[in-house]
């Protein structure tokens, strides 16, 4: 994607090198790394996520010291390239709320390493790049794509983390436009797998989202950009995270989606651009 020189989002605060260093019981290894993927992307909302942020802080040693460091180039650049993404997706998202006579508020976005502190609860860096939608921000530790990378042999491009970035904005209209709230209306009373079901309906709608924004933004895509984000979406699939990690799957715990859903609806919403298309749930058709 291309993105040197443009306009940089001032909705991003970056906290990076500002950490509470101390070791997790969940650690960095491979448990660290299964954490992140079973909550990958910010799938759940604010009601759905605390539990999960509160219960993994739970277990942190309570022996912490704040640690400052300097960031690198590199990590600057980045840094740089993620509010460009961001702006983008400001941009986008005014455009299409304005054609459907709505009016946009942009979220925020915070870059953080290690743990940070939100209105949805405490995390740590193991939880992934996620959406709170109670204070309306984005939290992501950008290191978490390597991992991704490395581990779990997504493409390796900077469209992977537009792609996220994207994703995450998609819960963000998803609060905006009350689907959030009707999720957890619907899934009050339910048991596991039809509130599994709900939340698929969701991370695939977020997925959807992110296609919209990628089709109105393409003037600034490369060529690999869209299979670059395609091979994200393989690989933080259910199916594949659960047989990678536990060499067998089961589709009653599936919270975000098969790799094949989740490269569809992405696709569907490049190709169409359209966002009534996004019928992922039931109660939306």
């Amino acid at each position: 994607m291309k993105w040197e020189g443009r306009r940089e989002s001032k909705n991003v605060s970056d906290k990076r090198g500002k950490s509470a260093a101390g070791k997790t019981a969940l650690g960095g290894g491979l448990i660290g790394i299964i954490a992140v993927l079973l909550y990958l992307f910010g799938g759940e909302t604010g009601k759905q996520i605390a539990p999960v942020l509160e219960q993994m802080n739970s277990q942190q040693n309570t022996e912490q010291t704040e640690t400052t460091r300097n960031l690198t180039e590199t990590e600057r650049q980045m840094g740089k390239m993620v509010a460009v993404m961001f702006a983008d997706t400001e941009d986008v998202w005014h455009q299409i709320f304005e054609e459907n006579g709505m009016q946009y508020r942009e979220p925020k976005m915070e870059l953080f390493d290690d743990k940070v502190n939100t209105k949805c609860g405490s995390a740590t860096a193991d939880v992934g790049p996620f959406y709170c939608p109670a204070d309306e921000t984005v939290y992501m530790d950008l290191r978490f794509f390597e991992e991704l990378h490395n581990r779990f042999g997504a493409e390796r491009g900077n469209f992977a983390i537009a792609y996220v970035i994207a994703h995450e904005v998609g819960h963000h209209v998803q609060t905006l436009l009350g689907t959030n709230s009707k999720v957890h209306q619907l899934q009050q009373g339910k048991n596991q797998k039809e509130s599994n079901k709900l939340s698929v309906g969701l991370e695939l709608q977020a997925d959807f989202y992110a296609g919209v924004w990628s089709k109105y933004n393409q003037k600034y895509l490369e060529p690999k950009d869209i299979d670059i984000a395609l091979s994200a979406a393989q690989a933080v699939g259910d199916d594949a995270i659960q047989k990678r990690v536990n060499g067998q799957v089961n589709p009653d715990s599936f919270t975000h989606g098969t790799s094949q859903q989740r490269k569809e609806w992405f696709m569907k919403g490049f190709n169409t651009g359209d966002i009534k298309q996004g019928n992922t749930l039931d109660f939306l058709r």
